[in-house]
């Protein structure tokens, strides 16, 4: 696909968008990725990699590899991503900690639409496919109810989490950071990013980029072989995700984190109504309302994109 300086530019915004979403547990960089158009290309991109491109390297030069791993496409969107974690940490933690309702209720809106969006992306609903949404939808159901494992440390742990969290950030409704939460390692590399830790960030990614790059063959191949069962089990995977991100929580138990305060252990979601404190459901509406209108814009750029 041929690309001008403009396409690129909004390429590493569509990376900042999917970066800013991957940082929040419960919501993933791969919905982003699919309502913006560049889903089925990324994957494809990824599943390139292979051992075979270090003798074309050495036999064709570095410009024909480059072309076909789609160097320029995977750097801007990659740069936009990096751009948003290393900018965004400092603030996704603050409101995690300060605003759960306002940044939940904006991430739930958006999951939310991006739920409806793939269901009009699969045009034959059968047996075969509620089955397959049904089962997405217990396992990411599954998923975001683990209890939390949060004493987990060590940089081999955190090579084979930052490989296990990237084969869920291309997962449209897995997010690659509660992924993360459960494993253990969530906060670790969330002070390791705002303390400019580049020993630990660089293990995590090595381990990122190795679970990414096998992760996408198998799901290339998903694809192209079972696309309709594929995209039904990934709506179903979005599904099951909302209690994650579900704005009103009861928190049962509180843990110590590794600056010694008290955050939120194991919650329970509650209506609006039955919260303890302030449920704030004008805020909380208006910010779903947002998220919904954020992925309509993107789903119009995405067609654009692909046509």
């Amino acid at each position: 696909m041929k690309r001008n300086f403009i396409d690129y530019l909004v390429l590493v915004v569509k990376g900042m968008a999917m970066g800013a979403a991957d940082l929040v547990p419960g919501v993933s960089g791969g919905t982003i990725a699919f309502i913006s158009g560049i889903y089925e290309e990324l994957i494809q991109s990824l599943s390139n990699f292979n051992i075979a491109l270090i003798k074309d390297l050495k036999t064709l030069g570095f410009g024909p590899v480059w072309k076909k791993i789609n160097g320029a496409f995977l750097l801007a969107l990659f740069g936009g991503v990096s751009i948003s974690l290393f900018s965004l940490a400092k603030l996704v933690s603050w409101l995690i900690k300060e605003k759960p309702i306002a940044i939940w209720s904006f991430f739930f809106g958006l999951v939310l639409a991006s739920i409806l969006f793939m269901t009009k992306k699969i045009k034959h609903w059968n047996i075969k496919t509620y089955s397959s949404f049904i089962i997405g939808t217990l396992v990411a159901y599954a998923i975001t109810t683990i209890d939390v494992n949060t004493h987990s440390s060590g940089l081999l742990f955190l090579f084979f989490s930052g490989a296990l969290a990237m084969c869920a950030m291309i997962l449209p409704g897995i997010s690659g950071a509660f992924i993360l939460i459960l494993l253990g390692s969530y906060y670790n590399l969330l002070e390791a990013i705002n303390g400019k830790d580049f020993v630990t960030i660089s293990v995590f990614i090595l381990g990122a980029l190795i679970g990414i790059l096998s992760f996408s063959k198998l799901l290339k191949w998903l694809l192209d072989n079972y696309k309709t069962s594929t995209l039904a089990v990934l709506t179903g995977f979005m599904a099951g995700a909302l209690v994650k991100i579900w704005p009103w929580k009861f928190v049962q138990t509180s843990r110590l984190n590794s600056k010694g305060e008290l955050v939120p252990f194991l919650e329970e979601c509650v209506s609006p109504l039955s919260y303890d404190g302030d449920p704030k459901i004008s805020i909380a509406l208006s910010l779903m309302f947002a998220g919904f209108i954020l992925i309509t814009v993107l789903e119009n750029i995405g067609t654009k994109s692909n046509e």
